[in-house]
């Protein structure tokens, strides 16, 4: 499906729950890929001993990815323009992952449109985890 501007309106929300019963399994498979081997995402010892936290916890590009499966899978493949988030909270393994997208506005620039989303992804406990923004191309 492709998101048109004559389907949606300014403060519009959408939801879609991205990340369910985070494992460490998950986290760890995430450091593998990404390559960031800090040990604060996957040595529980050093995390707790050292750095001061309860646990490890995910990387926060773990989370802004999740978060941009949402909006792509609002929007469509090869439609996002622009994305940026800011991490405000930790994400801990069992966390499940809720995001919410919001119609800012959808304009037109040069024949083509665009959708301006406020992006906020947030925990079980309700607790936003991501923040940011998100802006597409739409369909008229």
């Amino acid at each position: 499906m492709t998101l048109k501007a004559s389907d949606i309106s300014e403060g519009q929300e959408f939801s879609e729950v991205v990340a369910e019963n985070l494992t460490r399994t998950q986290i760890v498979q995430y450091a593998g890929s990404s390559g960031d081997y800090n040990p604060i995402h996957t040595d529980e010892v050093y995390t707790k001993e050292i750095a001061g936290y309860p646990s490890v916890f995910a990387h926060g590009m773990l989370s802004m990815g999740a978060t941009g499966v949402a909006i792509t899978n609002l929007v469509g493949d090869g439609r996002l323009t622009k994305y940026g988030v800011r991490f405000v909270n930790q994400v801990w393994p069992g966390d499940t992952l809720t995001t919410t997208l919001s119609v800012e506005s959808i304009r037109e620039d040069g024949g083509q449109f665009y959708v301006d989303l406020i992006v906020s992804t947030s925990n079980q406990d309700g607790r936003e985890v991501v923040r940011g923004s998100a802006t597409a191309k739409i369909d008229p």
